[in-house]
């Protein structure tokens, strides 16, 4: 899903919520596994970046700068006030999701980041960093007015970012010592396979396919973690 259309994390996170990780702690290692499964999704889609990357420096201090201080936020979030956040923040991220198209403009005229993109890259980096849901969608519509010639180019972009963002909100997750390596461990050798074989061979599923599925799952687990919470 990562790869293809992005919103991998409406499933990886409820799920690790439901089987009984507190959420913080769900979210960190959900974290550490979606980084491994980036890996595999940047290198998938390298032969549409690497003609760009001159372009990935800027972006990228900037990027990892917004992880790292979002990660550290979330370490600093009681519990109770992450629980009762949670519902809300897949919420927005599946509205932005779907809102998405609504965002991006048509690519023309010669690829670069703007001044305006750096900042919103850098809060998209610090939301990445505390949550990350919908993190890769915010990324994708920042990144639809550099000029990228292609969607492929664009997503590849996106997940060398994302690359960088987990990785360097891992390093204050692995300080404190909350991943839960039992399920980070097999999450991860998953998500690096379906990262790199979902880039490589499911770029031509349609689009329209590809974002009515995310959304219906994002949808449900709103639904669901608003009913848990309502209940809890």
């Amino acid at each position: 899903m990562n790869s293809v259309a992005g919103g991998g994390s409406f499933l990886s996170f409820p799920a690790l919520v439901l089987a009984g990780i507190p959420a913080i702690p769900a979210n960190a290692t959900n974290n550490a596994a979606m980084w491994v499964g980036t890996i595999g999704g940047a290198r998938g889609y390298w032969s549409d970046v690497k003609p760009h990357k001159r372009m990935l420096y800027s972006v990228l201090a900037v990027s990892a700068l917004g992880a790292l201080i979002g990660a550290i936020l979330l370490l600093l979030t009681p519990a109770a006030a992450f629980d009762r956040a949670i519902p809300w923040l897949l919420l927005f991220a599946t509205c932005v999701f779907a809102a998405s198209p609504l965002l991006v403009k048509p690519h023309g005229g010669d690829p670069e980041h703007q001044g305006w993109q750096l900042v919103v890259q850098f809060l998209v980096s610090v939301y990445g960093g505390y949550f990350g849901a919908g993190m890769g969608i915010l990324m994708l519509a920042v990144l639809a007015f550099s000029g990228l010639p292609t969607f492929n180019a664009t997503n590849g972009m996106k997940n060398v970012l994302s690359v960088a963002i987990n990785g360097m909100a891992l390093i204050p997750f692995l300080i404190a010592r909350i991943v839960d390596w039992h399920f980070a461990l097999p999450m991860a050798v998953t998500a690096l396979l379906g990262g790199y074989f979902g880039a490589k061979f499911f770029r031509r599923i349609p689009q329209p396919v590809a974002r009515a599925i995310v959304i219906a799952i994002g949808v449900t687990m709103t639904l669901l973690f608003f009913a848990r919470g309502h209940h809890g």
